[in-house]
């Protein structure tokens, strides 16, 4: 690995769903040439500008955006794809002379670049259609419960609904026969480009708040309109992009199965224990190194919230730490 110095640079914003990131990258980009590359994995899905808070067609004019609804909701994406086409981007980018700034809520893709990729073999259609059907006659919890008989390790890392990332540990158990842990701990090098990072840590009355903000803008903005668009698809339910906040919850509203109240607050109950299960994530792991990243307690809404001291000093260690 080539020392830190003489590798390309780049910068994550990251931090959990409705903090501020996005606002805190185009501002950055704005001022130090930068070109912003989407780290959420459901915001690579065209179908799901709304709901996913993907940047408005106004700021992708402000700054360039790169992997933005570029996945058909039909097609299941994954970290490995991602990561390729991440790197192809942040190169391109290098190469025209602007700052990549990697940014959202999806810890994973990060890891991904700076700690390295497992390379896990597929386990094969029979083991995803087996996770797939354990997963919707039994639920999330109790095949978490049988997750922890056969791959412990694995389990001990997952919260107990969080049904993709269980559905995917049964899968690579059932179909390759050793666990999930057990592969990821064969990691590749990491991405060979030298990472600063930035990670908004907001206090949770302030996250809450801006969620239901944040619901109330969406269902102004079409919301219902997406969510029906795309139950019209009739997708498989396992797919990602039928899995994001808010489908399910707003589209027993358009069946007729809720109220929109009810929607919408369980809506903002799911999508507030994702972040605080984001925010634990990152509190845990290093986004960089620990000497490359710097925190702020607070949630980004524009540089106006800070003094000109504050923001002297968030551009002076962009460009100058590490």
């Amino acid at each position: 690995m080539a020392e830190a110095n003489t590798l390309p640079r780049a910068l994550i914003v990251a931090g959990p769903t409705a903090s501020g990131k996005s606002a805190l990258a185009i501002a950055i980009a704005e001022r130090l040439n930068g070109t912003i590359v989407n780290t959420d994995s459901m915001q690579l899905y065209r179908e799901l500008r709304v709901l996913t808070a993907r940047p408005s067609v106004e700021d992708e004019a402000r700054v360039p955006h790169r992997l933005y609804g570029i996945r058909p909701a039909s097609e299941a994406s994954n970290v490995a794809w991602w990561r390729d086409e991440a790197l192809a981007a942040m190169g391109e980018i290098h190469s025209a002379g602007r700052l990549p700034i990697l940014t959202g809520g999806s810890g994973l893709y990060f890891a991904a670049l700076t700690d390295g990729l497992t390379d896990i073999p597929d386990p094969g259609p029979e083991a995803r259609a087996e996770a797939r059907r354990l997963l919707a006659e039994q639920g999330p919890a109790a095949l978490h419960a049988s997750l922890v008989h056969v791959d412990p390790a694995t389990a001990a890392r997952l919260h107990p609904e969080d049904s993709q990332r269980i559905a995917r540990a049964w899968e690579v158990w059932r179909g390759t026969g050793i666990g999930l842990a057990a592969w990821q701990n064969r990691r590749s090098e990491p991405a060979p480009w030298h990472f600063t990072a930035i990670r908004l840590d907001p206090p949770r009355d302030a996250l809450r708040a801006a969620i239901a903000i944040r619901l109330g803008a969406m269902l102004r903005d079409g919301a219902l309109d997406e969510v029906r668009d795309l139950l019209a698809l009739n997708l498989d339910p396992s797919l990602p992009a039928m899995r994001a906040h808010g489908v399910q919850e707003l589209g027993a509203y358009l069946n007729g199965k809720a109220s929109l109240e009810e929607a919408g607050r369980r809506t903002e109950l799911i999508t507030g224990q994702y972040t605080k299960r984001q925010a634990t994530w990152f509190r845990h792991r290093p986004l960089a190194s620990h000497a490359c990243t710097l925190t702020i307690n607070a949630r980004f809404s524009s540089l106006a919230q800070f003094s000109e001291r504050e923001c002297d000093e968030l551009f002076t260690f962009i460009q100058n730490e590490g």
